[in-house]
């Protein structure tokens, strides 16, 4: 059973969220939003060290700990991709994750700030954040994958699209709840949407279609579950069963072959991205996160850089 606190979060996003995504107009209006600023805070800055550099335009947030100085340029290096349905911008929770994961795994966290609809589509965010994994690459340096909702998607988008390229060393992708296909289509989602207090799909239809552009929803360069999943790399997959990326988790671990399926997590009654929600099963999932990206960031070994 969920705690006290979950089921509170639960019942607050029902009154205060749902009815942004209850309907295609309350979605196009959350596409209207003017957007703000995606610059840490303040408070972060003093916490940790944080630089910004552009790559094609858009910024690049590097996250380290303070004490852990500008270490080895082939060091491995988490990039987290925010969610926020690609329409909003990354807010607090996900700075607070990304600081987490900086400090207690030891290691840089690169936070790619993609555009996000209506003014940019799916295939330019895929665009730049594979050109950001190409400037790691040519450093030297192995990366892992972690995203959360939308950004968890994109995750996956961005190992399919580099997956061909031996240059390119993707140790995993940590995905919580991703959303896995643009078409909604999943016969399952009808149950789960009925105790979603958060998510509907009609609010979500016309933000992917925006995402989308001139291509088709179930383009595999904008859905994952409809590209090519033999060849990624190990996937962990986090998600509730109050959420309604649920039912394409599930086909994702089902599709998946075994070499590419690192774990699959699935809490009971659990909501939409909980491990940035301040209830005691998200604590428990970020822990957990985080150790396993301390393994893979330990388990690799970088080669050091050339002396010619």
């Amino acid at each position: 059973m969920a705690s006290w606190q979950m089921r509170g979060v639960g019942f607050y996003l029902r009154l205060t969220r749902r009815r942004a995504f209850a309907t295609e107009s309350a979605g196009e209006a959350m596409l209207a939003r003017p957007k703000t600023s995606s610059a840490p805070s303040a408070r972060l800055r003093r916490r940790l060290a944080v630089t910004t550099t552009q790559v094609g335009g858009f910024d690049v947030h590097t996250v380290r700990p303070r004490e852990a100085g500008p270490g080895a340029v082939t060091a491995p290096v988490v990039v987290y991709l925010h969610g926020g349905a690609y329409c909003n911008e990354i807010v607090s929770q996900h700075w607070s994750l990304i600081a987490d994961i900086a400090e207690e795994v030891n290691c840089e966290v690169q936070v790619p700030i993609y555009g996000l609809a209506p003014c940019h589509t799916g295939l330019e965010a895929l665009a730049f954040v594979t050109s950001v994994l190409e400037g790691l690459a040519a450093e030297g340096r192995p990366v892992h994958l972690v995203g959360d909702s939308a950004g968890g998607g994109l995750a996956l988008l961005a190992a399919q699209a580099v997956a061909e390229r031996p240059e390119i060393t993707v140790l995993g992708v940590t995905a919580i709840a991703p959303w896995l296909d643009l078409t909604m289509s999943n016969p399952g989602i009808d149950a789960v949407e009925q105790v979603d207090p958060w998510l509907a799909r009609p609010g979500l239809r016309p933000i992917a279609r925006a995402w989308a552009g001139d291509c088709d929803l179930s383009d595999p360069r904008l859905s994952p579950i409809d590209g090519d999943l033999a060849t990624l790399p190990p996937v962990d997959i986090w998600v509730g069963t109050r959420d309604i990326t649920w039912p394409d988790c599930q086909l994702l671990r089902d599709r998946l072959p075994a070499a590419s399926l690192a774990g699959y997590h699935e809490e009971a009654d659990a909501l939409h991205v909980t491990p940035l929600l301040p209830v005691p099963e998200g604590r428990v999932t970020r822990r957990a996160i985080i150790e396993r990206l301390r393994q893979s960031v330990e388990s690799t070994t970088a080669p050091s850089p050339s002396s010619d």
